[in-house]
């Protein structure tokens, strides 16, 4: 038996906020600055955005780690923030991020146009989350009641170790029956999705107008001219480099025609 390179792409996995529903990203981050602030603790929207794409654990744990913000901590609090204020952190943050989680729900415009592409040219739709899976499941029933469904949907506490790690994006591999992770791609608009996709020997994209980085509503991002958007681009790819993603693309409606460019590449023998 011999080994061969895929010829052609299988699935595509992809993040959920801030790439396929939710433009700029505004769910998870709105409800870490208003979970902090019920400790007291003000965090600005833009700190709470640092650590997007980890587990939500995970990302409180960063954020209480960074000195400004631990400081912060210690004077509303009266101690530097443990393990078990994490803990709590997330346990008032759960509630709040259900609760509000329709807020931003707005599948990103081209989204489904670019699923009903890719599925007519029959890859598979994957997709992973840092929500964890009681989050996972509302994110995903109000992106279907909009029109949009994925093949399969790993949450972050479905598998031991979430981003950057590659447990998500492989649980898709399995569950989507792919025959080599070269023939995926994963699409993510945070660092620890794109090494996630790494991690994983994937193909990897990252977005760079639409999701964290930027932090624009769509309309927002609607009223920036030609110039400031190619400027925007170029700022948050840079932001991406270290972590390598193969393309920056602005959204996911840009997505079809790198799908055809690693085709090809595939079928040269290229491997991510």
């Amino acid at each position: 038996m011999q080994y061969q390179s895929p010829q052609h792409l299988q699935a595509v996995i992809c993040d959920w906020a801030g790439t396929l529903v939710d433009f700029g990203s505004f769910a998870p981050t709105q409800i870490f600055v208003e979970a902090f602030a019920e400790l007291g603790v003000a965090i600005s929207l833009e700190e709470a955005r640092g650590p997007m794409g980890m587990g939500k654990w995970d990302h409180i744990r960063t954020l209480c780690n960074q000195p400004d913000i631990a400081e912060r901590f210690v004077q509303a609090v009266g101690h530097a923030p443990a393990d078990d204020d994490v803990t709590a952190l997330y346990g008032r943050f759960m509630p709040l991020q259900i609760a509000k989680i329709a807020d931003h729900s707005a599948v990103i415009p081209g989204a489904l146009d670019t699923l009903t592409t890719l599925r007519a040219q029959g890859l598979n739709i994957g997709s992973c989350s840092g929500y964890p899976l009681v989050v996972m499941e509302k994110v995903a029933a109000l992106a279907a009641d909009n029109g949009l469904q994925v093949d399969h949907v790993v949450a972050t506490d479905e598998v031991p170790n979430g981003r950057p790690h590659p447990a998500q994006a492989l649980a898709n591999v399995i569950a989507l029956g792919v025959s080599d992770v070269a023939a995926c791609i994963k699409v993510d608009d945070t660092t620890p999705g794109i090494l996630e996709g790494r991690s994983a020997g994937m193909w990897t994209v990252a977005l760079t107008c639409s999701g964290n980085a930027l932090g624009l509503t769509y309309a927002e991002y609607q009223s920036l001219s030609k110039s400031e958007r190619q400027a925007a681009h170029e700022q948050v790819a840079a932001q991406f480099a270290p972590s390598q993603p193969h393309y920056c693309i602005e959204t996911i409606a840009d997505l079809p025609g790198v799908v055809e460019t690693i085709n090809t590449r595939l079928q040269r023998g290229e491997r991510p």
